[in-house]
């Protein structure tokens, strides 16, 4: 081969500047037998000017001023993008900024493929942090090139998971961004070079068959802090979100922080039921909301910490902090996890604004749409287990709050009333406070309270 080169370098070169070239630079170019035999784009190679092929005068390209000085460049040739556009750029798709106190969270899933073609803002992922799940969007309209994190995987904000190409619709792959030519064809092997790789194949599947003698080194133990359980039939093991253990960390904190005691009480649910009932239809019509009985408790318990504001106040190290605003959590339960929306400022908010808030909260918490803000801070928390069938509990408290009233399920029992036998649909409500701020007599006392409004709406008219 190499000798065809030289008969035609000689016989048809018709600059003397190719005869100043190495041979090494342009002998892989040399050849047209060769060209056709290389994949992707390089059988139309006539479309790229600066290429040389020996023997073909016409198609050298001869320099303005030939002298001695000139130095021979050595040959490259981009390979073609059929698939990509002409001013397609690849940008990185990076975890957003997820709140002043989280650090980190765990890529939950892909929402896209590579290769799916995504729009500006288009979520590609979500990240499950310790409090909310946060979409990673596209910073740009094009084709997902290729992603460079898994599923699973701890990240922090700034952390690239994904590579995205901008460029034209109807992308639907890229070739490799740069190659020489003398990459690309394929260079027959020098005898050193084969006989070195016949002797390393050789020894490579020679079988070994002298064993170390002596007794073989122990195996290392496992970790202390690995599991040690022995494995069972019919278990499966799966790792714990970051939600779920973010979750086990604020209640076990809780109770290793918190003096916690729990006083109950029962109310009779007949009048407020009564006013849902009597009301419901003109309520939908003028507001566009059901008349629920969250709003009737949420009421109660803002006249409750108006009355107990040391229930609305928290221990911060050696002082004692008191909120002059009164912000509920409601604890919702939604498939990832429990999570706490806050509503601001309910105190100054009537039924119909109370009902309007609970259902936007509570469809963004299942959907999995909760911000940092509407989560972050709460002065007091209303859980309701009654929805899910509980009859009785000793709800546990949200930090940094100090008290957490708990709603149970509303059940028809026989009760004395007026000197007679009749049946009342009754629930019991907990309050868990902490003792070390909370006596017994304020905590039985905003309990009570929270029984008379509710069981009486008519004080909140009267404020009595």
């Amino acid at each position: 081969m190499l000798g065809a080169i030289r008969r035609r370098l000689v016989s048809g070169a018709s600059s003397p500047s190719i005869l100043g070239r190495s041979l090494s630079s342009i002998r892989p170019i040399a050849n047209k037998e060769i060209l056709p035999q290389i994949g992707g784009g390089l059988g139309h190679v006539r479309n790229y000017s600066h290429l040389i092929l020996a023997g073909s005068s016409h198609c050298i390209r001869t320099p303005r001023d030939v002298g001695s000085s000139i130095q021979p460049e050595p040959i490259r040739q981009m390979w073609s993008r059929p698939f990509s556009s002409e001013t397609g750029d690849l940008v990185d798709a990076v975890v957003p900024f997820m709140g002043e106190s989280i650090t980190d969270g765990t890529l939950a899933t892909f929402l896209k493929k590579p290769g799916d073609w995504v729009e500006v803002d288009e979520p590609i992922a979500q990240i499950e942090t310790d409090k909310v799940t946060i979409d990673v969007a596209s910073p740009e309209s094009g084709v997902i090139e290729k992603f460079v994190a898994n599923e699973g995987d701890t990240v922090e904000p700034g952390t690239k998971i994904a590579i995205i190409l901008k460029s034209g619709e109807g992308v639907s792959h890229v070739g490799p961004s740069e190659k020489t030519l003398e990459e690309a064809i394929p260079q027959p092997a020098s005898p050193v070079e084969t006989i070195s790789k016949n002797e390393t194949s050789k020894v490579e599947t020679t079988p070994v068959t002298d064993k170390p003698k002596g007794p073989s080194p122990p195996s290392p133990k496992p970790s202390a802090q690995e599991p040690q359980l022995p494995p069972k039939e019919r278990e499966r093991r799966i790792p714990m979100t970051t939600l779920r253990k973010r979750i086990a960390k604020r209640l076990k904190d809780s109770q290793n922080t918190y003096a916690m005691l729990t006083t109950f009480n029962e109310v009779d649910m007949t009048n407020l039921m009564n006013l849902r009932s009597d009301f419901k239809d003109a309520f939908v019509e003028k507001h566009g909301v059901k008349l629920g009985l969250m709003s009737g408790f949420i009421k109660a318990a803002v006249s409750g910490l108006q009355n107990q504001p040391t229930i609305n106040a928290v221990i911060d190290g050696d002082d004692i902090i008191y909120r002059d605003y009164i912000d509920i959590s409601v604890a919702v339960g939604t498939p990832k996890g429990l999570v706490v929306p806050v509503i601001r400022n309910a105190d100054k908010m009537n039924c119909a604004e109370i009902e309007k808030e609970i259902n936007f909260l509570a469809k963004k918490a299942n959907e999995g749409r909760l911000s940092i803000d509407e989560m972050a801070g709460g002065s007091f928390t209303i859980s309701n287990g009654g929805v899910y069938g509980s009859l009785i509990s000793t709800p546990i408290i949200n930090p940094p709050q100090s008290a957490i009233l708990g709603m149970h399920s509303i059940v028809t029992r026989p009760m004395v009333v007026g000197g007679e036998i009749v049946p009342r649909p009754m629930m019991y409500i907990a309050l868990t406070y902490d003792h070390r701020l909370i006596d017994g007599r304020e905590a039985v006392y905003f309990l009570r309270r929270v029984k008379d409004v509710v069981e009486d709406p008519r004080r909140l008219l009267l404020d009595v």
